[in-house]
């Protein structure tokens, strides 16, 4: 263990955010660097818990304790190995994950919780530092070949873990860089595309195959893909998008937030100078309250908005663990994200517990303000409270709202897997779909989740695959998938 009396001595601390005022106007992370020392006293406060709950709060099953004992006594480079042997990419993970580790983090029953998420993303950035993430070629080829299709965290942990054990694995993409969400969806400022650049030459050095801008289902058929490969992976994610049927939709300056958000990232690629949906000088209106409208806040923040507001239909969570929700569960708090901290710098609103009823259009079919009314809660079917209809401006609206599924057109109906209830794709134990040969991981098998639930299923997918391939397996054993097995 770390420090025995760490936890009583060592306050919770993270790195500083950049001021507002500076950090809007570059697309640049926004945390300043936290120092060494810093980090191995928030280390040390892991406790002598026991049962470590961190455990069972991180769905790759990370081995917390250890490495925290580990970066106590400044031994990095063994942390870092302790690390990557739960989770190929934590550079993803402790940038983006929402740490349910810390939600179950016993010190947590009675104090803050101890930092997993900041230790775990110092960790890797000092092993790129200090040139410790090295390719890792397998020693045997197996002969086998493997198509996985789609390039997001599932699709790249399971495809790593695959070409480690011996396999020629391609990853298709249809669009026109690697990566998934990781690359056109999530924002620069909340992780730089440098971290998803070397993942993909490390990967590509160890033997993985990356064909892009190529749409599996369309460019190349589902059969065609099953003659040329003994076994294939399906990792496209959930990407049919929530809308919003209400009138006034179809006008001009209405767009889902995957619309709006790759074009934005698109400019720091260097496509184009400027995104051909701007928020400058415009009204914006998020609508959906979870980590996309944030980010569509912070893009549109340093477009230049004249305003943004964020609508929610929910009501606002509480600052404190609710009773309903109690250790170690994860519980739904009101988040201060970084574009939230923006967003109040700047005067905008976040309002809780409304419904858009209708977008009002101008004389050229431009939406021009948001009709909303006031809601109640879920236990009353989110009635809307009579005479609490009024408007805001809006000239851009970015609809935030999840995601449904994945999309059945194409690859899905080709192959004829067998979808459940919710239009997710049914896999078994082993993560094979009714399809033989064929396997999902991620949130087309899932439904739209967790990225560290993209990794951890990427990873115990390649198992499934291996061991059919090869008829046994050394790779981590699966964590079972939460969807019904196959009858």
């Amino acid at each position: 263990m770390a420090d025995p009396k760490g936890f009583l001595t060592v306050q919770r601390e993270l790195p500083k955010r950049r001021p507002v005022d500076v950090r809007i106007r570059s697309w640049s992370e926004v945390y300043e660097d936290f120092g060494k020392d810093r980090l191995e006293k928030q280390a040390s406060r892991c406790m002598d818990c026991g049962i470590p709950f961190c455990h069972q709060g991180c769905p790759l099953g990370n081995l917390i304790p250890e490495w925290n004992d580990l970066v106590y006594r400044s031994d990095w480079h063994e942390a870092v190995e302790r690390l990557h042997a739960t989770n190929n990419f934590p550079e993803f993970t402790g940038k983006l994950c929402p740490a349910p580790c810390e939600a179950a983090c016993v010190l947590g029953i009675n104090q803050e919780p101890v930092t997993i998420k900041r230790v775990e993303a110092e960790i890797i950035d000092r092993a790129w530092d200090e040139g410790w993430v090295t390719p890792q070629p397998p020693t045997v080829k197996t002969g086998k070949k493997v198509a996985v299709v789609g390039s997001g965290p599932a699709g790249l942990a399971a495809a790593q873990q695959l070409t480690r054990a011996g396999h020629d694995v391609v990853v298709y993409e249809r669009a026109d860089r690697v990566g998934g969400l990781l690359r056109y969806g999530i924002p620069e400022f909340k992780m730089e595309k440098r971290h998803v650049d070397r993942r993909v030459a490390q990967m590509r050095a160890e033997g993985t195959e990356f064909r892009t801008s190529v749409d599996v289902g369309v460019d190349i058929t589902a059969d065609e893909l099953r003659a040329e490969y003994d076994a294939v992976l399906l990792a496209g994610g959930a990407t049919v998008r929530r809308d919003l049927p209400v009138p006034g939709r179809d006008l001009k300056g209405v767009y889902q937030a995957m619309e709006y958000l790759p074009p934005a990232n698109r400019v720091q690629e260097g496509d184009f100078p400027a995104s051909p949906i701007d928020a400058a000088g415009k009204h914006v209106v998020v609508i959906g309250g979870g980590d996309t409208g944030a980010d569509c806040i912070g893009t549109a923040i340093r477009q230049g908005a004249a305003s943004v507001t964020q609508l929610e239909i929910m009501p606002q969570p509480p600052a404190a663990r609710p009773g309903h929700q109690p250790w170690p569960t994860y519980p739904m708090l009101f988040k201060m994200e970084s574009a939230h901290e923006e967003l109040a710098d700047m005067g905008g609103d976040r309002v809780y517990a409304v419904s858009t009823t209708a977008f009002l259009g101008d004389d050229d079919g431009n939406v021009r303000a948001l009709r909303l009314v006031e809601v109640g809660g879920p236990d009353t079917g989110f009635a809307p409270v009579e005479g609490s209809e009024r408007e805001i401006p809006a000239q851009l609206v970015t609809l935030a709202m999840g995601f449904l599924g994945p999309q059945r057109e194409g690859l899905l109906e080709q192959l004829g897997v067998e979808l459940d209830q919710r239009s997710n794709v049914v896999r078994d134990a082993d993560y094979k779909t009714s399809v033989d040969g064929v396997y999902v991981a991620g949130d087309m098998g899932r439904g739209q989740s967790l990225i560290v639930w993209a990794i951890a299923e990427g990873r115990s997918a390649a198992r499934g695959v291996d061991a059919h391939l090869t008829g046994e397996s050394a790779l981590p054993y699966p964590i079972p998938p939460t969807a019904r097995p196959i009858a």
